[in-house]
């Protein structure tokens, strides 16, 4: 047999996504496993969920690498340190996706320091300080994705002050790092949910607030994470290499948060 009969493996690309155990990062882990990519993800605290998701990613996708971190990303020391373990397990990574997020429901006039400082912490400050950890690798590659994940309440809403301005935020961090590592041949993008079948909603959203999603969205449903998964892999892939900067909503038509 000829060198040139020979199968040749292609290497699995590698997306690393925060906030995996759960929601919208646990679809897109379960998604991306399925759509040929090795995966790294991070829990904060729900250790068991983690577990499930490593359990079902073997079941359905029994030839991806899965792998679990525990990892608070306001912690920028643990961020770099869990970033250097992630590239040496993989061996790199292609995509990147800081997706853990937390919400805290109040007026602004009642919302406290410690909550404020918690959502824009988590929702705010620990994307970037993912980013700032993966830059030089896909730097080195000169080539890779990064994808943010804001929302349609980026735009406002009632009684959302903190969550709000933390998404809103990600909008000029994404455009910003758009333009600085574009020439270095990253991509930088976000989605933005619109309200999905999530534990953060069902916590979250009174019953008031899924009446009036499910009125006043054109498509009058909530969404279905598989959709979402589906827009963020494609905004991952190589047929989105020409899309840098821009905000996708996933909304269903709905573009505005009461």
């Amino acid at each position: 047999m000829n060198e040139a009969s020979v199968p040749q493996t292609v290497p699995r690309p590698v997306l690393f996504v925060t906030g995996g155990s759960r929601g919208i990062g646990r679809a897109l882990v379960l998604a991306a496993a399925q759509a040929g990519w090795d995966v790294g993800f991070t829990y904060v605290s729900q250790a068991q969920a983690a577990e499930d998701v490593l359990q079902q990613a073997a079941q359905q996708a029994p030839q991806a690498r899965v792998k679990a971190w525990q990892l608070d990303v306001c912690d920028p020391a643990a961020v770099d340190r869990v970033a250097d373990e992630v590239l040496a397990h993989f061996d790199g990574v292609n995509a990147v996706v800081p997706n853990a997020g937390v919400s805290v429901n109040g007026l602004a006039y009642s919302l406290s320091d410690s909550d404020w400082r918690r959502v824009i912490d988590t929702n705010l400050s620990g994307p970037f300080y993912v980013c700032r950890a993966f830059l030089p690798e896909l730097v080195s590659r000169r080539k890779g994705r990064i994808l943010l994940v804001s929302s349609i309440i980026a735009d406002g809403a009632s009684g959302q002050a903190a969550y709000a301005a933390s998404k809103a935020g990600l909008l000029g961090l994404a455009r910003s790092l758009a333009k600085e590592y574009g020439p270095k041949g990253i991509t930088t993008n976000v989605v933005a949910p619109a309200y999905f079948e999530t534990d953060m909603t069902r916590d979250t959203m009174s019953a008031g607030l899924v009446d009036y999603a499910n009125r006043f969205c054109p498509l009058r449903r909530l969404g279905e994470l598989d959709e979402l998964a589906a827009t963020m892999l494609f905004l991952l892939s190589d047929a989105a290499g020409y899309i840098n900067g821009e905000t996708v909503r996933v909304s269903g038509g709905l573009d505005w948060a009461p």
